[in-house]
C-alpha cells in the first residue's frame, strides 16, 4: 500500500517501528503492489538495448543541461524528469505506434518499468550532485589558490600525485592544465587525467557495490516487514497500468478526466511563468512570496526562506501520510522557533557560534541536535532489522538455509554480505592509499553509512525529490574531538579527506541507494527478474559513470570552468581548500557542549520513537528531525505545508472516495509540471537560455 502502517506490535523486530501511521482514509487505498497474474518479462533483448542507448543519451545531454546551462535538471531529483519523459514517449508515441501494427509488439507494463528503472540510474549517475562532482574538486583549489589564502602550501603536500591531475609526478603543480580546465578553448590533455581518472572511478564503483549489496539485504525489511510508503512510485506505476494490454492506446490514467484537470493546471502556470521569462510584457502566476518578510525584532532571528511553491512537491506531498507531511513542515519551524526562546533568553542567536561545515548555516545548538537524530534514526532503522539482518549474516556465514524467497532477491545474501564488506574494505584502502589515517577513513565510511540509510529512508517514506543532510562528516567529527597537528585528526589526513568528503558525501542529492531500493521494489511486486534487472542496471551505471566524468572533463577544456555551474565549478568546488585551512588552523568550537547538543537530539529522536510506538494518536515522526536543517526542506517547506494542508482538508470534511477521487488531480499536478520542465528545458537549449528552473536547484 501507497501509505504504510504502523506494524504488530508483536512483531519483535519493529518493537519501536519507524514505519508511517496510516490513517483511516489509506487504509482502503487500492495497490498497485499486488499481481494476482503472472506477469510478463520485464528484461527482454529490447529493454536491454534500449536502456544502454538511454543511457548513453542521458550521458550525454545532462552534463550540458546541468553543467553548462545550469537548466532544470534532468536528473538529480529522485522521481528524475528524464526518466519520466521517456516513459512518456514511450507510453503516448512509441507504444501506439506499435499497437498499431499488432498488438504483440507493444512494450508490456514490466518492460515499462525495468526501463523506468533503469533511467533512474542513467539520469542520476551523470548529472547533478552525482559522484562526479570530484572532477573540478581535483583541480579547483589550485586554481583558485592565492598568496593570501595560501592553500598553496598546505594542500599541494599533502596530496598524492595519482589523487590529482593538477600534480605532476614529482609533486609539482600542472598549472597549463588547470587553467586551461577553468579558461577553456585548448584540447584535453588525457595523458595526464586517465590515472587520477581510473583511482577515483574504482572508488566510486565500489560505493555503488557496497550501497547496492547493502539495498538487497535491506529490502525484505524495508518492502514487506515494514510496508514502508515509496510514494515517488506511485507516478510511473498509475502510468503503466493497463498499458500493456491491446486494447486500448493508452493506459488508464490518461483517459482520467480528473488528472488532465490538474494536468492543465500545471501546465497553465508554467507555460505562463516561462514566456514572462521571454517576454516580461506576458503576465506571470507567481509562486514565490515577494517582498521582506520578518524583518522585525524578534523574527528577523529566525532566518525563515521566503515561501514558494513548487507545484511538483504538492502533488507528490499529497500522496503522503498526514503524520509525515505534518512532521516535515513543523519540525523545519520548530528549529527555528529555538532560535526566539534563544533571543528571549538574552542569547542573540546572530552572535551564537555557527556550526562549521553545515550548508544551510545552523548554529551549533540546532546542528548539532541534527547530527544527533541520524544516528539516533540510523541505530533505530538498525535495530528494527535486527531479526532479518541476523538472518542475513548467519547465511553470509552457512549457519541459516536460505528462505523462500531469497532466490528471488538480486542477490544471495551471502553474496550481497560479502560484496558489502569486500566493498567496504576497498574504500578503507583506498582512503588510506590516498593519505588518510585509518582510523579516520574507518570513521568517514562509517559516517557516510548513516547518512546513506537515513537518507535512503527519507526519499522512501517521503517521497523527498532530493535530499542532502546539511552537515559534513569531517568538519563535524572534529568540532567533537578536535583537528590539527597533533590530534587524531592531522593534516596530512585532513587534506585528502576534505577532497573525499566534498566529492562524495556533502551533495548526495543524487546518490543511488533511493534508486536502488525503489527498483528492487518495483521487481518484487511486479515479479520481474531481479538478477537480471541489477545486471543491466550495473551495465548503465558503468555507462553513465564513463559519460559523465568524460564530458565534465571535456566540457571545462571546451567552455571553460568559469562559465559553467557556478556551484560544480567554482562555490562547491574551492570547499575542500577553505575545510582544510579551518581544520588545520582548529578555527572551529570545539567542546562538551557539542556532545550536549548531540545527545539532544539522540534524545528527541528516542522520544518521537518511543511515543509513536506506543500512542497511535502521536502526530510526529522522526525523520521530520532529519531534515529540518537543510537545503530541501528550506526550498520546499512551504509546498510541503500546502500539500499537507490539502489532504488534511480533504479527509476532514469529505470522505474515503473523495481523497480517492482526487489523487489522480494531484498526480497530474506532478505529471503536468514535469512535462513543462522537459518542454522549457528543449526551449532553453535551442534559444541558449540559460538558468531557468522549474525544480529546486
Amino acid at each position: 500500500m501507497w501509505c504504510s502502517g504502523k506494524l504488530s506490535h508483536s512483531k519483535s523486530y519493529n518493537s519501536i517501528s519507524l514505519s508511517m501511521e496510516q490513517s483511516s482514509l489509506e487504509q482502503q487505498a487500492p495497490s498497485n503492489s499486488i499481481v494476482h497474474q503472472t506477469p510478463e518479462r520485464g528484461v527482454t533483448r529490447r529493454v536491454v538495448i534500449l536502456s544502454i542507448l538511454l543511457a548513453v543519451l542521458f550521458g550525454y545531454i545532462i552534463p550540458y543541461t546541468d553543467v553548462y546551462f545550469s537548466d532544470t535538471y534532468l536528473g538529480a531529483a529522485h522521481l528524475p524528469p528524464g526518466a519520466i519523459g521517456a516513459l512518456l514517449i514511450l507510453l503516448l508515441v512509441i507504444n501506439p505506434l506499435l499497437k498499431v501494427l499488432s498488438g504483440k509488439l507493444a512494450f508490456r507494463r514490466n518492460e515499462l518499468l525495468t526501463i523506468y528503472s533503469t533511467c533512474l540510474f542513467s539520469c542520476l549517475v551523470p548529472g547533478h550532485g552525482g559522484e562526479n562532482f570530484f572532477v573540478s574538486t581535483l583541480i579547483a583549489p589550485f586554481y583558485f589558490a592565492t598568496p593570501e589564502n595560501k592553500w598553496m602550501g598546505f594542500m599541494q603536500p599533502y596530496l598524492k600525485p595519482w589523487l590529482t591531475p593538477a600534480l605532476n609526478a614529482n609533486g609539482t603543480v600542472n598549472t597549463k592544465l588547470v587553467e586551461g580546465w577553468f579558461i577553456g578553448g585548448t584540447a584535453v590533455p588525457w595523458a595526464a587525467w586517465i590515472v587520477p581518472l581510473l583511482a577515483w572511478s574504482a572508488m566510486i564503483l565500489a560505493s555503488y557495490i557496497m550501497l547496492g549489496c547493502l539495498s538487497v539485504m535491506l529490502r525484505a525489511q524495508w518492502v514487506e516487514r515494514e510496508a514502508l510508503a515509496f510514494p515517488l512510485l506511485k507516478l510511473p506505476l498509475d502510468m503503466t497500468e493497463e498499458s500493456g494490454g491491446v486494447s486500448g492506446f493508452v493506459g488508464k490514467l490518461f483517459i482520467n478526466k480528473t488528472m488532465w484537470v490538474g494536468f492543465g493546471i500545471a501546465v497553465f502556470i508554467e507555460l505562463m511563468n516561462g514566456l514572462n521569462h521571454y517576454f516580461p510584457d506576458i503576465p506571470a502566476v507567481p509562486l514565490k512570496f515577494t517582498g521582506a518578510f520578518f524583518t522585525e525584532t524578534p523574527w528577523n532571528q529566525i532566518g525563515l526562506n521566503i515561501p514558494q511553491l513548487w507545484i511538483i512537491v504538492l502533488g507528490i506531498t499529497y500522496l503522503l501520510t498526514s503524520e509525515v507531511s505534518f512532521s516535515l513542515w513543523f519540525f523545519y519551524l520548530f528549529i527555528k522557533l529555538q532560535l526566539l526562546v534563544a533571543y528571549y533568553m538574552g542569547l542573540s542567536p546572530s552572535a551564537l557560534p555557527k556550526m562549521f561545515g553545515q550548508t544551510g548555516g545552523a548554529h551549533i545548538f540546532t546542528g548539532f541536535q541534527q547530527v544527533g537524530a541520524y544516528f539516533a534514526f540510523a541505530a533505530l532503522t538498525l535495530w528494527s532489522a535486527r531479526e532479518h539482518l541476523g538472518h542475513v549474516c548467519k547465511r553470509a556465514f552457512g549457519r541459516a538455509r536460505a528462505a523462500s524467497g531469497e532466490s528471488s532477491e538480486a542477490l544471495s545474501y551471502p553474496t550481497a554480505f560479502w560484496g558489502f564488506v569486500f566493498a567496504f574494505l576497498f574504500l578503507i584502502g583506498w582512503s588510506v592509499a590516498a593519505g588518510i589515517a585509518p582510523l579516520v577513513a574507518i570513521v568517514l565510511w562509517i559516517l557516510y553509512l548513516v547518512l546513506a540509510i537515513t537518507l535512503t529512508r527519507v526519499v522512501i517514506e517521503c517521497g523527498l525529490l532530493f535530499v542532502q543532510q546539511g552537515w559534513t562528516p569531517t568538519n563535524t567529527v572534529a568540532m567533537l574531538g578536535g583537528s590539527g597537528p597533533g590530534t587524531w585528526l592531522p593534516p596530512t589526513s585532513i587534506v585528502p579527506a576534505s577532497m573525499l568528503q566534498l566529492s562524495m558525501f556533502t551533495d548526495l542529492r543524487a546518490f543511488l541507494m533511493p534508486s536502488f531500493v525503489q527498483s528492487f521494489k518495483l521487481a518484487s511486486d511486479r515479479k520481474i527478474e531481479m538478477r537480471k534487472m541489477l545486471a543491466l542496471i550495473s551495465a548503465v551505471i558503468v555507462i553513465g559513470l564513463a559519460m559523465g566524468i568524460w564530458m565534465n572533463v571535456r566540457l571545462g577544456y571546451e567552455y571553460g570552468g568559469l562559465q559553467l555551474n557556478s556551484w560544480f565549478a567554482q562555490g562547491g568546488a574551492k570547499l575542500p581548500a577553505a575545510y582544510s585551512s579551518t581544520l588545520i588552523h582548529q578555527s572551529q568550537p570545539v567542546g562538551w557542549g557539542n556532545w550536549f547538543w548531540m545527545g539532544i537530539g539522540v534524545a528527541e529522536t528516542f522520544a518521537i520513537a518511543f511515543a509513536r510506538s506506543r500512542f497511535l494518536w502521536f502526530p510526529l515522526h522522526p525523520i521530520g528531525l532529519l531534515m529540518c536543517l537543510t537545503y530541501p526542506m528550506n526550498q520546499m517547506w512551504f509546498s510541503i505545508f500546502l500539500g499537507w494542508l490539502a489532504k488534511t482538508l480533504i479527509s476532514r470534511f469529505g470522505d474515503n472516495e473523495a481523497y480517492q477521487k482526487l489523487v489522480p488531480f494531484f498526480l497530474g499536478l506532478v505529471l503536468g509540471d514535469v512535462v513543462m520542465m522537459l518542454f522549457w528545458l528543449a526551449i532553453n537549449v535551442y534559444t541558449g537560455m540559460m538558468t531557468y528552473n522549474l525544480m529546486p536547484s
